[in-house]
């Protein structure tokens, strides 16, 4: 206990000298800032130093000892282990994205935050001190032991380890395509690279510090990134609040502004200026939708209209411009009838988007009655999807191990959603505040006046604007209904958008990527330590060595890690899409087998085997079936849930099956029971 004690002190210690230096980097660089320093060179610092740092904590922490690289030593105190999960759990999605989904989503975006922050009390009360009690490496290993154990048929185990570790693959890899995106989306915003090597700049951070040193060197670079993650969200956020309410505290400050926001969002409802440039939206959508229904002959009419366009223009010397634009318009054209459906359907519903009246953001579930029934019922959906899909990750659930007791397991959870509930009760704040701010300074404002940020965040990707306006009905002024922004822009614009010294851009920009970077080094580490522990030592060879396994781990980490990029790469979704899928398939094949794993006793492995299985199949049937991005179709849903929430049709399925398949086999054999009984056992 008192080597414990020492041990807390001395990280304390360091990670105070950390936050003072840290300290200390910002206002050199603001100082450097205000002397002429380019912003390019703010934005290298930020990144070079960041970067930096966590290779340092890699190189400083790394091991070939099986406990330190699979679960840090089991000795991290519970407030760090708490602070290590919740840069785990404070993915990109979090601090990118959430404040965007709510920015554009309003009410309905707070599914969110609810759902994640009640998967963590599901966490502490199901599933966390169990497993620490359990005291292995792996996700797959509890259920392995649990379901299969000496007195059951070897088949048992092996086949439960086996379906858990390719839900650990598919959940993890899923989510680490997310990070890793906007790993490159931040890249190459603040460093002006390509996009995708912006990816592979940010994997090298990443795999410094998890190949070198896995769960020890996670863990303390994690502590750091989450240091790095609460300033950067909380600075932004407290000077916006103090500009519009002369209160520094956001989450008091939301009360006050969102009647000032509801009255704006009135005002801007009765503009005669808005309601003209929805109408030519509208107008754009029916002749959309009219070349669609005379597909192929709109498709071969237009080809031909813009070959005589571009001829027209030649024949009459127009100049030289003219004729780019004009050849631009031919190449850009669709090249066959079946392009011109896909890509013609996507800007219907693009314009459909824009010519909808404004949603007022306090507004849960607006719309007629049959509207509103069904948004709040996906609205509960992905809440339950969320809740139930957190307690099963299994990159968060390893963390479980860490910690020197059962006792401190459950302090630790205390402390990682009081670490998290300082992030998540600023979100909402946040996206009122930004919301605030461009309503009232940008919408209104002329053309040749626009502010300088708008140009910066147009030419980040254009090829898929993360930020747009254009003058649809020509009056020269920004109209609301004139502006596309991505969620996933929101936070990292938040600064230039409240007029903020770009060094605190950068910080943003350090923070996010540290929101990545935290969260990519975990799923990495749970899918290379499935594989090299779960796998090659648990089936294929019981007798390599302890230096033998952490190689392998760390030779498969590295490949996956590369897949993982190459993946990202592509852009395959927005970021929040791409990780609501995880936590259905997390939920739906994981979170009944854990559960009942704990709490019944006569759950056995033709129940698990069975209830994985199930649960697995009928989360990607619904998926496939129903996300357009996967080629399914939106009338397919089922009772108009979205494919996000494919959970609520898997988790039931799963956890039915696994208890109608234990009912009609026979019962587990005593050490299963008994291993029941020591886990919910009280800590001595």
């Amino acid at each position: 206990m008192k080597q414990q004690r020492t041990f807390f002190q001395r990280l304390r210690y360091y990670y105070s000298l950390f936050a003072a230096g840290f300290g200390c980097f910002l206002i050199a660089l603001a100082a450097l800032e205000q002397e002429g320093m380019p912003r390019v060179w703010i934005g290298y610092l930020f990144m070079f130093a960041t970067i930096v740092l966590y290779a340092l904590i890699g190189v400083i922490s790394r091991t070939s000892n099986v406990l330190e690289y699979y679960v840090a030593g089991r000795r991290v105190p519970a407030m760090f282990n708490g602070m290590a999960t919740a840069a785990d759990w404070i993915s990109a999605a979090s601090f990118i994205s959430l404040a965007g989904g709510l920015y554009l989503h309003g009410f309905d975006g707070l599914a969110y935050v609810m759902g994640w922050t009640g998967g963590y009390c599901l966490v502490q009360l199901l599933i966390a001190p169990y497993l620490r009690k359990f005291a292995q490496y792996t996700i797959p290993d509890f259920l392995a032991e649990r379901y299969g154990g000496a007195d059951q048929a070897e088949h048992g185990g092996r086949g439960v380890r086996i379906l858990a570790v390719i839900a650990t693959i598919i959940v993890s890899f899923t989510y680490v395509v997310a990070q890793i995106y906007a790993v490159g989306l931040i890249a190459s915003r603040f460093t002006g690279v390509d996009f995708s090597v912006g990816i592979f700049l940010g994997l090298a951070s990443i795999l410094v510090c998890s190949f070198l040193g896995g769960m020890r060197a996670i863990t303390w670079t994690q502590v750091a990134q989450y240091i790095i993650i609460l300033v950067a969200f909380l600075i932004p956020a407290i000077w916006l609040s103090a500009k519009h309410s002369d209160n520094p505290i956001p989450q008091v400050a939301y009360g006050k502004l969102l009647p000032k926001l509801s009255a704006r969002e009135h005002v801007l409802q009765q503009d005669p200026k808005e309601a003209e440039v929805r109408a030519i939206y509208r107008q754009r959508a029916a002749d959309y939708a009219a070349w669609l229904r005379s597909l192929p002959t709109s498709w071969e009419t237009g080809r031909i209209a813009a070959q005589r366009k571009l001829d027209q223009i030649k024949a009459r010397n127009a100049s030289l411009l003219e004729i780019r634009n004009a050849e631009r318009e031919l190449v850009a054209y669709p090249k066959n009838a079946d392009e011109a459906e896909r890509l013609w359907t996507e800007a219907r519903e693009q314009n459909l988007q824009h010519a909808e009246p404004i949603t007022p953001h306090a507004t849960p579930y607006p719309g007629d009655k049959e509207t509103s029934d069904i948004k709040r019922n996906n609205f509960l959906a992905l809440v339950f999807c969320l809740m139930l899909g957190t307690a099963a990750l299994p990159h968060i659930l390893m963390r479980s191990y860490t910690t020197p007791s059962v006792h401190e397991t459950r302090v630790s959870v205390f402390w990682t959603l009081f670490f998290i509930l300082l992030i998540y009760l600023t979100i909402p704040a946040l996206a009122v505040l930004v919301k605030y701010d461009i309503y009232s300074s940008l919408v209104g404002t002329d053309y040749a006046h626009l502010p300088n940020w708008v140009s910066y965040w147009a030419n980040v990707d254009k090829l898929n604007p993360l930020f747009s306006i254009s003058d649809v009905n020509h009056d020269g002024v920004v109209q609301l209904a004139e502006i596309t922004i991505d969620a996933d822009v929101l936070v990292l614009a938040t600064p230039e958008i409240a007029g903020l010294p770009y060094v605190i851009s950068g910080l943003v920009a350090a923070g996010g990527l540290a929101a990545a970077l935290s969260t990519a080094d975990g799923l990495l580490l749970a899918i290379s330590n499935a594989l090299s522990h779960d796998v090659y030592y648990k089936l294929v060879d019981r007798s390599a060595s302890t230096q033998k396994r952490v190689t392998i781990s760390k030779l498969l980490l590295l490949a996956v890690a590369f897949i993982a990029a190459y993946a990202a790469s592509t852009k395959p979704g927005d970021i929040l899409s791409l990780v609501g899928a995880a936590f259905s398939l997390a939920g739906s094949t994981l979170f009944p087998a854990l559960v009942l794993g704990v709490f019944w006793k006569r759950a056995n492995h033709q129940g698990a085997i069975a209830g994985m299985t199930v649960g697995f199949l009928v989360c990607i049937y619904y998926m496939l079936h129903t996300n357009p991005i996967l080629g399914g179709s939106m009338a397919s849903l089922w009772f108009h849930i979205a494919p996000i929430s494919a959970g609520i049709f898997g988790v039931p399925a799963g956890l039915l099956t696994i208890v109608a398949v234990s009912l009609l086999t026979p019962a587990p054999g005593r050490q299963s029971a008994a291993l029941v009984d020591y886990i919910r056992a009280p800590e001595q």
